[in-house]
């Protein structure tokens, strides 16, 4: 890959992207409702999201498989911005452990890191954290497999 250019993600693609509702994917849809993307670069992206009450357990906390779907979404930018794949992407292995809970209306953030790729194999850590104290919610490791899907908004030299 020496010499080779990195494809150019952007904050505004990945956030349209992520914006598009999606029939094959509902669950994502109503989850990912409201993440605003603060800031992308290779392999990070960092979010905030405001806890809507669809996302409440009987208790008013945050629901575990809520942040659960949140924290793969996360992950799953991330790959993105790192290999430019932004569908097919694999759950192969999905460690999360919760520190704490949110509840309705909190603001927190998202944080993801690539923090290993080999090709089609990628390895990211995510943090959610309470934005307005920085009390720690929960961390995921997570690795996935890729295919082949590139993103749209990326120019991609031809192989002619």
């Amino acid at each position: 890959m020496e010499g080779e250019k990195l494809p150019r993600i952007s904050r505004k693609g990945i956030q349209e992207y992520l914006n598009k509702e999606m029939p094959h994917v509902e669950l994502q849809n109503i989850t990912a409702k409201g993440l605003i993307i603060d800031h992308a670069r290779k392999g990070f992206v960092r979010c905030t999201f405001i806890i809507p009450p669809s996302a409440s357990d009987a208790h008013g906390n945050w629901q575990v498989g809520a942040i659960a779907t949140i924290v793969d979404i996360v992950a799953s930018m991330a790959i993105c911005t790192e290999t430019a794949i932004i569908r097919g992407n694999v759950t192969m292995d999905y460690n999360i452990s919760y520190y704490s809970s949110a509840k309705i209306q909190e603001e927190v953030e998202i944080v993801a890191k690539v923090v290993g790729n080999k090709g089609k194999l990628s390895s990211i850590r995510v943090e959610v954290k309470k934005k307005e104290d920085g009390e720690l919610i929960a961390i995921a490791k997570q690795w996935t497999a890729s295919n082949e899907f590139r993103a749209p908004w990326i120019n991609h030299p031809s192989k002619l």
